[in-house]
């Protein structure tokens, strides 16, 4: 009966037999449709009941890798536009094989002093990249959404203490409903953030100055000052999901420190136009919030899932997070102890694949990256111009460009189904992969260029495909 056993250890062999297909996958990924398989054939796949009696670790991997990798979506390949996807640079990539082979716990350094070392090295080498004061302490995330969490709980604490309660220790009773303000740009994982930490995502108010959603930063004002010196969130967008823009964050910084409310930035990918001085303005100011996070598995281009949150008060992050137990490392432990400071106990050593990375690549090479995919987006934007069955939606500011299919002839009333309907076609037709959103009250395309393998040839080709699904509806 095949059994995981010390007298039957298929390790060896089943690692071996994944390194012979990821060869090929690899090997074949420049050229490959982003979704090689039908919808269909993904919603039907792996089939059945529990095995009564398994078949065997390279059996079952055979299985997986002969049924279930023509499935995957090829997210870390070069024709990825979706959401703001990256892919595991070559360093990220192994690390995080290795990552999985030692299979640390990276909760505290008794439990694995290598993981926290390299997540205690990781968190200082970002701070730097993004050219972060010292001061700001850290925890690597499971992603953006965490990281807000993880951001806003330090904050909601901040709120509490502010009235005079620790709510980590007694709660929100008793405490008045916790104000937030921010822009049209305000990401849905803020959102679902405010909802688990109970603040709540219908308590923000939006300050929108246009149609796509930019800072009122006068009527942010007046509300500011109306709260009397009251604590308040401002929650601030570096990287619209939708065109890429940001907040005005030195303004907010200044409103923030003028009426003594916390600033939160979230960054998710527009934290990386610090990094190059063609785009650092869009995030000027960053370095005076209270609190920051980005995503690692978008442009900084390491596997999923990983994320980071900086807090200006790291010890606030101790107070909402750390746990006492007696077969635990004490809070006050002098060693880096990162469970005691984000959600997660049992943690992956993600600190492994995010110190290969920046190890390998380094400032400039993430420089480099930045400005060849703002370059890239530029070209997307001017094939989308010298297209007349397409339209510029706005002047693309970092990497995300938003257009929509606009044929000569059409009614107006018309395009937003005709954009949905060719939008449900080009993920149908997997050669590209790019999805469609509400921009401006219209409905549109909004590739975004992430991953480091994308180069001109994916981006010319994410335009003729759409031009020529356009052409068949028509």
């Amino acid at each position: 009966m095949p059994s995981p056993h010390p007298d039957h250890d298929d390790t060896l062999a089943a690692l071996a037999q994944v390194a012979d297909a990821a060869r090929s996958y690899l090997a074949s990924l420049d050229a490959d449709a982003a979704r090689p398989a039908s919808l269909e054939a993904a919603a039907s796949a792996f089939a059945g009941s529990l095995p009564e009696t398994g078949i065997g670790a390279t059996a079952a991997l055979q299985q997986l890798l002969d049924e279930g990798v023509p499935l995957a979506t090829r997210s870390s390949g070069p024709r990825m536009f979706h959401f703001v996807t990256g892919g595991g640079t070559p360093a990220a990539l192994a690390a995080d094989w290795l990552t999985a082979v030692l299979d640390q716990n990276a909760f505290s350094w008794v439990a694995s002093p290598l993981g926290a070392r390299l997540e205690q090295v990781a968190i200082a080498w970002l701070r730097d990249l993004f050219g972060l004061p010292d001061r700001f302490g850290g925890v690597l995330t499971t992603g953006a959404t965490t990281a807000n969490t993880a951001a806003l709980a330090a904050a909601r604490q901040w709120c509490g203490e502010r009235h005079g309660v620790d709510i980590a220790r007694d709660g929100w009773s008793g405490l008045p409903a916790v104000p937030v303000l921010s822009s049209g740009y305000i990401h849905t994982s803020a959102l679902k953030a405010l909802a688990t930490l109970g603040i709540g995502r219908e308590r923000v108010q939006r300050f929108v100055a246009d149609d796509a959603g930019g800072m009122d930063v006068p009527a942010l004002e007046v509300a500011l000052r109306a709260l009397d010196g009251k604590p308040a969130l401002i929650l601030a967008t570096v990287g619209d999901v939708n065109d890429g823009e940001a907040d005005p964050v030195r303004a907010l910084a200044d409103l923030a420190e003028r009426y003594g409310a916390w600033l939160h930035v979230d960054g998710a990918f527009g934290l990386f136009a610090r990094i190059s001085p063609r785009t650092a303005h869009l995030a000027e100011g960053v370095e005076r919030a209270d609190s920051v996070i980005a995503d690692g598995h978008k442009w900084l281009n390491v596997p999923y899932d990983t994320g980071f949150a900086f807090v200006a008060q790291p010890e606030l992050l101790a107070r909402v997070f750390s746990m006492d137990a007696a077969y635990l490392p004490r809070p006050d432990d002098p060693h880096p102890n990162f469970g005691h400071l984000g959600l997660e106990a049992s943690r992956r050593a993600r600190g492994i694949p995010v110190w290969a990375t920046l190890q390998a690549y380094g400032r400039e090479g993430y420089r480099a990256l930045v400005e060849r995919h703002l370059d890239l987006t530029e070209r997307l934007a001017a094939r989308v111009r010298a297209e007349p069955d397409l339209e510029l939606l706005s002047e693309p500011v970092l990497n995300v460009v938003a257009f929509r299919v606009r044929p000569p002839g059409v009614a107006a009333g018309e395009l937003d189904a005709l954009n949905r309907a060719v939008g449900a076609d080009l993920i149908e037709d997997g050669r590209v992969y790019a999805g469609t959103t509400t921009y401006r009250g219209v409905a549109a395309f909004r590739p975004a260029i992430a991953g480091w393998r994308i180069t001109e040839r994916e981006v010319d080709l994410l335009v003729d495909v759409i031009v020529e699904l356009a052409r068949q509806r028509r």
